[in-house]
């Protein structure tokens, strides 16, 4: 799978760079704030390939990809930069409800902020696990070095944070990172710990330490924003280079100084106090509803809403529940449903999805298994929100806590691990247990409808389009009920099942269903009649039939990265063509010596509720059947 051709035609399905006022992405999702949200067809974009699925919710349009989405982000970040993205003063979304558009101002600033958090997290994870082991010295420099590494993101934090909110208010990112230097400042924080009273222009400055703080760098950005703005709207052309960052420094830092940043510490303390009430009250709660709820929070997008609170908690105490052991619940007893499925599912080809997904999720990334097992079969949701519960409500009921960032799975077990908490990984590994075994067991009693194989699908289908009814004389005949449409080969060569081929997206049916063909010419023919659409890399066609069946017609695996070399178009994109019409001709020896596979895949992407009848592993002729499907009379 090329991620960064899914990047590509994202971002074109989104409107392009003109119609994106943000992009950002979190651990599976990439993040759009758009001009005008409604020019993406939700359904084209899902049938890119490495797409999952689509949300959209909090302001934002979610593109799930899976773990792969750094790589389709860096390729739209780079369209991004060389095009350029919207104002977004020009977005048209008015009608987004305040919520929304605050819920797409958090995610913005916080979910860029992530990667950073986690890998310091896991740093200091492992460090606490060799620490635990006695393999480090801790009176040594190798650990007081690995130590303040792994507590960099967390004291910077408002620097980061200073860089994120700027993208998301639209303003300087230096001048705001600056800003974020004056809070953290040695001479600064020298008078914090002095004690001693300080003022400026005789106005108290509160004694208060930013480091690692959250809210306060973020209100300052804010008010910087407009600052900047009006510095640029009334600073004299001539001198405006100069004056605008020295006003917007000279008004904005003192101002964050003796009111912003303080009243963002007071929000903040507000908040911990909140936390403190809840451990002592119903420290059970957070853990218990997120162990059930997650699945919830996950499909819309909602759960790096959450992300703030969390932060806060690990910045201000050293440790969170607000993510980390209800999320841990949650993300096993998806992945127990998953493996549950794979080991009692009759059919072979969706035993392979389930496997993969259910490792994946295990290890703390859940989308792959949500989309593509547990939502498609409904059922096990049920087994999921009850195994999530029981062991978060263990998780609440113990104590358990997370001193570190990182999806929450087994491979980030270690963000459990604590100096001061030595009991604490155990619990971590009795919530894994029991989210596992309670979801697994439920699964198998609760059940689902097993998908059928290809072969039960082609049986059926045969069995469902003749229907034998009596006539008046007692005797019988045969009434078919559906409309018999035939699509042909477009290639001379070797039919195989898609199942077979080496391609995750297409073997997997991510795009729809079909078959694949080896080819023995390079000459690609119209197997139906229609409006075609060529891809600008010539590597691919889509199809519009006249008989209201859609097609793509893929030449190769991966050879989106030939970039047009080797293909040549023989007819023009968006013209009508006929059964057996020339439509691309190719180079299969030059593509093969390039080191890419020629398998063309032939897929029906739309327009078909029914399966598919086919017959492979047979040599072909371009115009012979390959496809048949009975489409229902209206």
């Amino acid at each position: 799978m090329d991620y960064k051709e899914t990047g590509i035609a994202v971002l074109k399905a989104v409107g392009g760079a003109k119609n994106v006022a943000a992009a950002t992405h979190c651990a599976t999702r990439l993040r759009f704030e758009l001009v005008d949200d409604s020019i993406p067809d939700d359904e084209q974009v899902k049938k890119i390939p490495g797409v999952l699925n689509v949300v959209k919710k909090g302001g934002q349009y979610q593109v799930v990809i899976g773990p792969s989405v750094q790589v389709a982000y860096r390729e739209i970040e780079r369209n991004l930069s060389n095009n350029g993205k919207a104002s977004k003063k020009e977005t048209s979304n008015k009608d987004e409800s305040l919520f929304n558009r605050i819920l797409a101002k958090v995610q913005g600033i916080f979910t860029p902020m992530i990667p950073a958090i986690t890998g310091a997290g896991m740093v200091k994870a492992i460090l606490a696990l060799c620490t635990a082991l006695n393999l480090i010295d801790t009176s040594g420099q190798t650990y007081e070095i690995l130590s303040f590494i792994s507590d960099a993101a967390f004291y910077f934090m408002p620097v980061i944070l200073a860089y994120t909110s700027s993208k998301v208010f639209d303003c300087n990112p230096v001048l705001a990172m600056t800003l974020a230097g004056v809070l953290l400042h040695p001479n600064f924080s020298a008078m914090v710990n002095a004690g001693d009273p300080i003022a400026f222009l005789g106005i108290p400055v509160k004694l208060v330490s930013y480091s690692g703080s959250v809210f306060p760098i973020i209100l300052t950005v804010f008010v910087m924003s407009i600052i900047e703005r009006l510095a640029e709207k009334y600073s004299p052309v001539w001198i405006k280079y100069i004056l605008k960052p020295m006003l917007t420094i000279l008004i904005t830092a003192p101002l964050s100084l003796v009111i912003l940043a303080p009243l963002g510490s007071f929000i903040g303390d507000g908040l911990n106090l909140v936390f403190n009430v809840l451990d002592g009250k119903a420290g059970w709660l957070v853990p218990f509803l997120m162990g059930i709820f997650t699945p919830l929070l996950v499909m819309f997008g909602m759960h790096t809403s959450l992300t703030p609170l969390a932060t806060t908690q690990l910045a201000t105490r050293g440790y969170e529940i607000i993510f980390g052991p209800g999320m841990l619940a949650s993300n096993i007893a998806q992945g127990a449903a998953a493996m549950a499925i794979t080991i009692k599912t009759k059919n072979k080809e969706f035993r392979q999805t389930t496997l993969s997904a259910g490792l994946t999720a295990l290890m703390g990334i859940t989308e792959p298994a949500m989309y593509g097992v547990t939502l498609r079969l409904k059922r096990p949701l049920i087994p999921i929100m009850i195994g999530g519960g029981a062991a978060g409500l263990f998780a609440g009921l113990s104590g358990l806590i997370r001193f570190a960032f990182g999806s929450p799975g087994i491979a980030t077990l270690p963000c459990f691990i604590g100096e001061n908490a030595p009991g604490n990984f155990m619990k971590a590994l009795i919530t894994v247990a029991i989210a596992f075994i309670v979801t697994f067991v439920l699964t198998l009693i609760i059940g689902w409808e097993d998908p059928k194989s290809e072969d039960e699908t082609l049986e059926s289908e045969r069995e469902n389009n003749v229907q034998v009814k009596k006539t008046s004389e007692g005797m019988t005949d045969v009434d078919i009920k559906e409309e018999n449409i035939e699509i042909s080969s477009p290639l001379n060569g070797k039919l195989i099942p898609i199942t077979s081929v080496n391609d995750e997206t297409f073997a997997q049916k991510i795009l729809g269903d079909g078959v694949a063909i080896i080819p023995e010419s390079g000459l690609l023919y119209a197997p139906i009649s229609g409006q075609i659409s060529i891809f600008d890399t010539k590597h691919a066609v889509g199809i519009s039939g006249d008989n209201g069946i859609e097609l793509l017609l893929h030449i190769g695996i991966d050879t989106v990265k030939l970039n047009g070399k080797y293909f040549k178009a023989l007819v023009e994109n968006g013209s009508h063509v006929k059964i057996g019409d020339k439509l691309i001709e190719f180079d299969i020896d030059a593509i093969k010596d390039a080191g890419y596979d020629v398998t063309t895949m032939i897929i029906v992407t739309g327009g078909n509720e029914a399966p598919l009848q086919i017959k492979t592993d047979r040599t072909v002729s371009a115009g012979d059947e390959i496809i048949n499907i009975y489409k229902e009379e209206e």
